[in-house]
């Protein structure tokens, strides 16, 4: 008798414990899945750029639009706020845009190397050309974040691995093509927007980082230049 009531005791102080830990794990994505009425600062400018009415006034299809948006780049918290993150994202993008089919039009990146990789960390950008010839991109890109800047200056392939996996952070690194240090071109399962950025590596979808992997070759030269917004 005393055995069962033990075995009841127990059960119930496990069901005792339980009950809440589900209760609040329920409540978890209930909270996550709210949408703010707040008008953001960058309300007008990110409703332009959604194809929403731009009256500068939070609604709720506003709202469901502009998480949408987040959700699909990663931006946190995905509550629907127009923020400067939020906006920052659609920035870079519209002058990504803008850049077109001519991304050296400055003349920043060598143009007397022959086939050279360049990246162009302001505007988070990347392409192969072969001398003044643009051979492919460009594409948008994911470098490192605020304080794991990538590092910028003349740079060549010195090592490629097809399957590499990070041997710091232990996560996949395909199509990885090595330039500086640990610093490599490799496609990433994330957005290109995805905040804050990588922790170095130039960061591919993986349709452009096995177009890069088929394209480039080891002493193929590399010219990293700019600044990351945000670094």
């Amino acid at each position: 008798m005393g055995d069962i009531r033990r075995r009841t005791a127990v059960a119930l102080g496990v069901t005792g414990l339980v009950a809440p830990l589900a209760l609040t794990l329920g409540s978890a994505p209930a909270s996550a899945a709210s949408c703010t009425s707040s008008t953001g600062p960058y309300q007008k400018k990110v409703e332009k750029f959604l194809g929403r009415p731009a009256d500068g006034r939070q609604s709720a299809a506003d709202c469901r639009a502009i998480r949408a948006f987040q959700s699909k780049h990663g931006i946190t918290p995905t509550i629907g706020y127009a923020g400067p993150v939020t906006w920052g994202v659609m920035d870079l993008m519209n002058k990504q845009k803008a850049v077109g089919h001519n991304p050296n039009r400055a003349g920043r990146c060598p143009v007397n190397k022959g086939r050279i990789a360049c990246v162009d960390l302001t505007l988070q950008l990347s392409w192969i050309q072969d001398g003044s010839r643009l051979v492919y991109g460009p594409v948008p890109v994911r470098t490192g974040r605020n304080g794991y800047e990538t590092r910028t200056g003349l740079k060549k392939i010195y090592w490629r691995h097809i399957d590499h996996v990070s041997s710091i952070y232990h996560v996949p690194m395909p199509y990885s093509q090595f330039f500086d240090g640990g610093e490599a071109f490799h496609s990433v399962g994330v957005s290109m927007w995805n905040p804050p950025g990588s922790h170095g590596c130039v960061n591919m979808t993986t349709k452009a980082a096995k177009k890069y992997w088929s394209l480039l070759r080891n002493g193929d030269d590399v010219y990293v230049y700019g600044r990351k917004p945000g670094t």
